[in-house]
């Protein structure tokens, strides 16, 4: 077996060592849970009201002591593409677990937001708190204590994080999380965006603008760049929660049937009805969630995950915060092109080895932890590997190494960049995260004055009067996840990106949030602590020099030091978007969430 990187280990021990006690803690929690006796512990009155609605076969296995019974949490709805696939799925899975001997229930739904539709519109304020209400979704779903393992249909932003929580809240019953996969390739993502400048600058029509769009978004799936929704499934592979090279199947096809038959077969296997009890407390430790943070680092995904995952690894009482993942990032290589950080979408970063390809590579070289516990029932090597069907047959080879494709797929001997593709910014300002890999070198500094506003749409009227045609640094102020929700400032990029083709200097700083689409234009997000909470952002003034190095991991106010200490904090916004669109219902979660590099969690997993 490879030695395992020294700095991986190293900020392995580091996370342990710090969550001893809480992780102590969440541990003991789920072994009294798995006590529980589930459906057979329940009154007689209590399990009529469970079984009520089933089929009288199903009625009759539920009756009986060992059949395991599985629940499906499930985010279906038929308006947005990464969802729709799942219609189907509560039947496909019924059927296949009843073949096997056990029983499938729809345990419950959660909400399925997209980013997509509701960017820079008033609904994105409720995106990120999306999050948290999805997992107290899971959690009402499998209150019932009448299941032996669950299976989470989820795919895109907010949701499979979300899932994954509430899943760890019931970490003593065994888990599978179950994608969907991708729609089929459309116009390229590089046209898509030209389109977007092009309509930012007033040089198309929106009429043009909406052809462009849909011929890029056209049909069942997720989007195909490499947002946050492909990140998810990328770390649920690599995190070992997903059949080993499911992520990115199409959705429709033998191929994508026969893995959903096997997750079933899978969580079947893990409960304790078939003798090998593997809850999913055991699969989610400290070498799962450092594995995860390496494959976003590796592959140049979404900055969102610096917020989710960890969340997530709080609600298995693991402990991480942004040095881990600057330390880590450090060390490990960009391997992985794929559109904002290259041009390839994610159907050609599958054909080319995809997530197998990447995991191989950093096995190779010891970049990841193998001996880790995975719903496949081995190590993280069986995720080197992708499926295939020989004459019918459902089998897994060994993922090709990087070689035919190597504008996608690179080695870590000659990759796209030395270091990950999300680095750690602290300066005067604060803390803040950056997305440097699809940042041309030349651009990661940038000293200029900034020009401060308390919304995007401020920040548009500003372009639309060419208030902004210099070199510039623009603040967007008040958008941390107690000012109004984290939204993402996604479109804000294409008239970024417009001034940066005219030849300006220019960077986004603000404590919000950017889409895991997020690109060419240099950028300070999610900065800690927020401008409403009083958080150094709160004291800067417009004119004021801004230099932002993402070289060297720096972002702060050139303001002589006297000067910045004895500067009032500004922490009301001109704006209150505290109401409308359902954003009044979510008030309590502005009030209790923490900061983004705690996760902007609304629970308390202790």
């Amino acid at each position: 077996m490879t030695t395992l990187n020294p700095v991986v280990k190293k900020v392995t021990d580091r996370i342990r060592s710090r969550s001893a006690e809480s992780r102590g803690r969440y541990l003991e929690r789920m072994e009294q849970a798995s006590h529980h006796t589930g459906r057979h512990g329940l009154g007689c009155t209590n399990l009529a009201h469970g079984l009520a609605a089933a089929p009288a076969g199903d009625k009759i296995i539920l009756r009986q002591e060992r059949p395991a019974n599985l629940g499906i949490v499930t985010s279906y709805n038929d308006m947005l593409s990464a969802h729709a696939p799942y219609g189907r799925y509560p039947d496909f899975i019924k059927e296949a677990a009843r073949k096997i001997g056990a029983v499938a229930q729809v345990a419950g739904a959660t909400p399925a937001m997209c980013d997509g539709v509701t960017q820079g519109e008033p609904g994105m304020e409720l995106s990120l708190f999306s999050r948290d209400l999805i997992a107290m979704s899971a959690g009402i779903a499998l209150s019932h204590n009448v299941f032996d393992g669950a299976m989470y249909l989820g795919i895109c932003d907010k949701i499979v994080p979300g899932l994954l929580i509430g899943a760890l809240r019931f970490g003593h019953l065994p888990a599978i999380f179950v994608p969907s996969g991708p729609m089929a390739t459309g116009i390229s993502n590089s046209d898509k965006a030209k389109v977007r400048q092009l309509y930012a600058e007033g040089k198309a029509g929106r009429e043009e603008l909406l052809e462009s769009e849909l011929a890029a978004y056209h049909s069942e799936g997720t989007c195909t760049f490499y947002g946050t929704a492909n990140s998810n499934q990328m770390l649920m592979e690599i995190m070992g929660l997903h059949v080993p090279g499911s992520a990115f199947v199409p959705p429709h096809g033998s191929l994508r049937d026969d893995l959903t038959n096997r997750a079933v077969e899978q969580l079947l296997a893990m409960t304790k009805s078939r003798g090998n009890y593997k809850p999913l407390s055991d699969i989610i430790d400290e070498r799962a969630v450092v594995n995860g943070m390496i494959g976003l680092m590796a592959t140049g995904g979404s900055t969102n995950h610096t917020i989710h995952l960890v969340a997530i690894a709080r609600a298995a009482g693991i402990l991480i915060d942004w040095n881990d993942f600057s330390e880590l990032s450090a060390v490990v290589p960009l391997i992985a092109k794929v559109y904002p950080n290259g041009q390839a979408d994610i159907n050609q970063f599958h054909a080319a080895g995809g997530v197998g390809a990447v995991i191989r590579e950093l096995l190779r070289v010891g970049l990841l932890h193998e001996d880790v516990e995975t719903v496949s029932g081995h190590g993280l090597s069986a995720y080197a590997q992708e499926p295939y069907l020989n004459e019918g047959k459902l089998e897994w080879r060994d993922s090709p190494a990087p070689g035919d494709a190597l504008e996608i797929l690179s080695t870590v001997e000659a990759p796209f960049r030395a270091e990950g593709g999300i680095k750690l910014l602290e300066g005067n300002l604060g803390r803040a995260v950056t997305k440097i890999s699809a940042v041309s070198e030349d651009k990661w500094l940038i000293e200029a004055p900034c020009r401060i506003f308390d919304t995007q749409e401020d920040a548009q009227a500003a372009f639309k009067a060419g208030e902004l045609d210099k070199d510039v640094i623009v603040v967007v102020r008040f958008q941390g996840p107690k000012a109004n929700g984290m939204p993402e400032l996604h479109k804000l990029m294409p008239m970024l990106g417009v001034l940066q083709d005219r030849g300006h200097r220019v960077a986004l700083v603000t404590d919000g949030r950017l889409s895991g689409a997020s690109g060419k234009v240099p950028t300070a997000i999610h900065l800690t602590p927020e401008c409403k909470a009083g958080g150094e952002l709160s004291k800067l003034l417009d004119g004021d020099v801004v230099r932002l190095d993402c070289e060297h991991g720096t972002v702060s106010a050139l303001v002589d030091a006297d000067i910045w200490a004895e500067r009032p904090s500004h922490t009301t916004p001109s704006v209150d978007s505290g109401y409308g669109m359902g954003r009044e219902l979510f008030s309590a979660f502005r009030h209790s969430v923490g900061d983004a590099e705690q996760g902007a969690c609304t629970f308390d997993a202790d």
